[in-house]
């Protein structure tokens, strides 16, 4: 995938994590890092244990994301509470 659709996936995953998990965001800067990172450990974790990858810009590829965005946002608050 090309860093445009990077960017787009991690847009949409940064916001659908958003939407699951509610409460404060973190930005539109900082949601495309946080669905780019979710992005990323979405597709290390569907790539391991389902079969399934970051492909392109599609469902399969946005669902995955947005799993990943939601442990990078939950990891993320857990941190922020300690700190």
């Amino acid at each position: 995938m090309g860093i445009i659709s990077w960017i787009v996936v991690g847009l949409i995953a940064g916001w659908l994590a958003g939407m699951v998990m509610k409460g404060n965001g973190y930005g539109v800067i900082g949601d495309i890092v946080l669905g780019i990172v979710g992005a990323i450990v979405g597709g290390y974790l569907g790539a391991t244990f389902l079969g399934v990858g970051i492909t392109g810009i599609n469902l399969e590829t946005i669902l995955v994301a947005a799993v990943g965005a939601i442990i990078v946002v939950y990891v993320s608050r857990l941190v922020k509470r300690r700190a």
